[in-house]
């Protein structure tokens, strides 16, 4: 059938030649270009890619400095003050996790906590802020806290857009990207507030957001919701390689921090955090937001 076919497209083209005329190319003679529109699902599926062969220079054009206004209490690192109280805790936290790293894979990490107010998005804040202190270093901080978001606060930067609508679908990965005067550190706030939530961080595109920034970036700190309240950091944990969990000194129950470290397997959890710890050297006692780091 084939043959039979091949000589009739010859004898058409060869009458059309005799009489003068053209006679355009049918869908079989032309060569169509192939162009594949990868889904969602097979982005998923196929593995790290750089945001449409995103360089970090474009990235820094495409996010302008932003003029956050650091909540001075709490974000250690944004001040020339070398000495506070805390900074030498977190020096050490990043010391623990780069020895940690050596050993294994260790780029997105998730921060949580056992309950509300024991200090998740302090730790996971100034986390990133003394990991882009080493020179060269990249750091990408998210709010994945999409029930009560907070870390635009401590920052001062603004809440939206950000990743609730990346994960509805009704913005890329760049969209939300902050920068801010801190060199090599991003931000990417939590967004507007949205029912279903569980429904957003399971539907896929949290792990292709992860996985086509993750190339621009040295660390990706996720500060995620509590474990006790509700199940998203034990989701949003299987999208990353470990879990650092902070617990408040004299504050988180025993029962509940035990409680909150049986959610995550024992690969995946690097340590603890002790926050608002005492300080036993030369009598001093660290207040506020300082750490003790276990990791």
């Amino acid at each position: 059938m084939s043959r039979i076919h091949d000589a009739l497209k010859r004898a058409e083209q060869e009458r059309a030649t005799s009489l003068g005329t053209h006679v355009e190319p049918t869908v079989e003679q032309a060569e169509v270009p192939q162009i594949a529109m990868p889904s969602l699902q097979q982005n998923v599926r196929e593995g790290p890619v750089a945001a449409a062969g995103l360089t970090y220079e474009a990235l820094l054009t495409h996010c302008p400095q932003a003029a956050w206004t650091p909540d001075q209490r709490t974000m250690l690192f944004f001040q020339d003050d070398e000495t506070r109280l805390g900074t030498e805790e977190f020096r050490t936290l990043r010391s623990r996790l780069y020895q940690i790293r050596e050993k294994m894979p260790l780029r997105r990490l998730v921060v949580t906590s056992a309950l509300p107010k024991e200090g998740k998005s302090f730790v996971a804040a100034n986390l990133a802020q003394v990991l882009v202190r080493q020179h060269g270093r990249r750091a990408l901080l998210i709010d994945a806290d999409l029930r009560n978001p907070g870390m635009h606060r401590h920052l001062g930067a603004t809440q939206t857009p950000g990743l609730t609508e990346f994960l509805l679908g009704e913005s890329d990965e760049l969209a939300g990207l902050q920068r801010g005067p801190m060199e090599n550190l991003f931000f990417l706030p939590a967004g507007r507030t949205a029912t279903g939530v569980q429904e957003l961080l399971a539907n896929g595109r949290l792990k292709l957001l992860l996985q086509r920034v993750e190339p621009l970036f040295d660390w990706i700190i996720l500060d995620s919701s509590p474990v006790i309240l509700v199940s998203d950091s034990t989701l949003v944990a299987t999208l990353c390689d470990g879990v650092v969990m902070v617990v408040r000194s004299n504050v988180t129950p025993t029962d509940m921090a035990r409680r909150a470290r049986a959610e995550f397997p024992d690969k995946l959890l690097l340590g603890v955090v002790l926050n608002g710890a005492e300080k036993l050297a030369q009598s001093k006692y660290y207040y506020g937001e300082a750490v003790s780091s276990q990791v």
